[in-house]
């Protein structure tokens, strides 16, 4: 039936189209942190902690706490974002994209719900409410991914173009501060996000299925209530997948061979080591974004002028997001096609191909960090680019590297494990910056130089997968010669 066939097809590309405005627009907003602080500190939220300070005669108004106020807010947010992905990959394991999706609907509007009726007297609800919308955005994300099983051959792309567009979903918060310089007030703002839910209700009964998009996709699959055999299509791919073993992946529904248990994995060195690497690194953009406004209130010495002029230009370098995301995707396949060597599998090409990304990624890393550590206010606009393609291969490369090194069929367990776990190690983000506010009077450099030297234990990762591989080479060469 090429009509129906043809109307599946229009309804795949708004599905993916639809999915990637919401992941663009909404989903990551949190990490636009920084562009709404500037607009929160114009609206005096937690003004009552500035106090008059006076040193060498010179009086001038010391807003070190308010600063602790809003840094806090984010490591909490933040925090939540990373460590909640375990319970909300299980919720989506258990109860399908529809239910997983109500809740992440009903925490994102009620997060924006209620920045709209906070104000300076009820600074204090930008606690639970920024958790909200940080919590229900990565469900928007979660269940998006999915969408990639839709296209086949280009499910990889689709997957790392939605990484990229939640990254890129930060520049929200610039769009705000923009409105807000133009007269229009966070209450308005906020409220129209809140009436935005009815898009995302409508996505989710009309563009998506209510359990799971299956990998690889049946023939004449459909899904959503547009067509009238969708249901019946949607339980009988329910009702295979039901007899395989729950502890799949939900983007790969396939049935897998015995592989390496989950503990085995946990406890493996490629896994430990790739928990280290993603930890010192998140903790160092965490607290980059977490600090920014602070850093930049020092760098140009309270020129609100200047203030702003550098929170846009981080907040627009961040829509570049979307665009660098998949060129780790691209370094990652670069061997795809290419005839591989006798006895090579392709886990073990996958895995010597994720080695460049690696330690390019810790490079990366390294050189921002020494660029966000400088004191000049100019070079700044060089950390900017540079912390936008770092956090871009950083997520991307992560989901990649977990993916191949270990059985599928582990999957949502290990990413929730290892988001949940550097969640927890990036906690340290808030004693820093008191730190900073405190027994160093303000100056973030020695903090900085800390955290730079910590960033070096990222390039162990890429040592130790490159040592694995010619390891497993080595093996592979004895065992040939053995068997001749």
């Amino acid at each position: 039936m090429p009509g129906l066939e043809n109307c599946s097809m229009v309804q795949r590309c708004l599905t993916f189209a639809t999915g990637l405005v919401e992941c663009l627009c909404f989903a990551g907003a949190v990490f636009g942190w920084a562009s709404f602080v500037f607009v929160l500190k114009t609206e005096g939220y937690f003004s009552s902690l500035c106090v008059n300070t006076t040193q060498v005669n010179v009086t001038f108004l010391d807003c070190s706490r308010q600063d602790e106020q809003f840094s806090l807010i984010f490591t909490i947010a933040s925090f939540m974002n990373n460590f909640l992905t375990l319970p909300n990959g299980f919720l989506f394991d258990q109860f399908g994209t529809t239910v997983a999706r109500l809740f992440g609907i009903f925490l994102y509007t009620t997060g924006t719900m209620m920045v709209a009726f906070s104000s300076s007297a009820l600074s204090n609800l930008l606690y639970p409410a920024v958790s909200f919308l940080a919590v229900g955005g990565i469900l928007f994300l979660i269940t998006n991914m999915q969408v990639g099983n839709l296209f086949g051959s280009h499910r990889s792309t689709i997957i790392t173009l939605y990484n990229g567009a939640f990254d890129s979903s930060s520049a929200l918060f610039l769009v705000i501060k923009l409105l807000y310089e133009s007269g229009v007030s966070i209450h308005t703002s906020f409220l129209f996000l809140s009436a935005c839910s009815i898009i995302h209700l409508f996505r989710t009964f009309v563009l998506l299925p209510r359990k799971f998009i299956p990998y690889p996709l049946p023939d004449h699959y459909t899904y959503g209530i547009t067509f009238g055999k969708s249901n019946r299509s949607e339980q009988t791919v329910a009702n295979a997948n039901a007899e395989k073993t729950t502890d799949e992946m939900p983007l790969n529904k396939n049935p897998v061979k015995e592989e390496k248990g989950f503990r085995e994995c946990l406890l493996s060195r490629l896994f430990i080591w790739h928990l280290v690497w993603l930890s010192v690194m998140q903790l160092r953009h965490y607290l980059f974004i977490g600090t920014f406004n602070p850093t930049l209130q020092q760098l140009t010495k309270g020129e609100p002028s200047l203030v702003s002029q550098y929170t846009n230009a981080f907040a627009i370098t961040q829509l570049c997001g979307v665009l660098c995301a998949p060129w780790n995707g691209l370094l990652m396949d670069r061997h795809k096609g290419k005839p591989r060597a006798a006895g090579v599998s392709e886990q073990d090409a996958d895995l010597q191909a994720s080695v460049l990304s690696l330690f390019l990624t810790a490079l990366q890393c390294v050189l921002f960090s020494v660029c966000a550590s400088t004191p000049y206010l100019p070079l700044q606009y060089l950390t900017f680019i540079l912390q936008v393609l770092n956090r871009s291969f950083l997520y991307g490369g992560n989901a990649a590297f977990i993916s191949v090194a270990f059985p599928s069929c582990h999957f949502g367990k290990l990413y929730g494990v290892v988001m949940a776990l550097s969640a927890v190690f990036s906690l340290l983000q808030y004693p820093c910056f008191a730190l900073v506010k405190g027994a160093l009077n303000g100056d973030p450099l020695y903090v900085n130089i800390g955290l730079t030297l910590l960033t070096l234990l990222a390039f162990i990762h890429p040592l130790s997968v490159y040592l694995h591989c010619r390891s497993v080479a080595s093996q592979r060469a004895n065992g040939v010669t053995h068997s001749t």
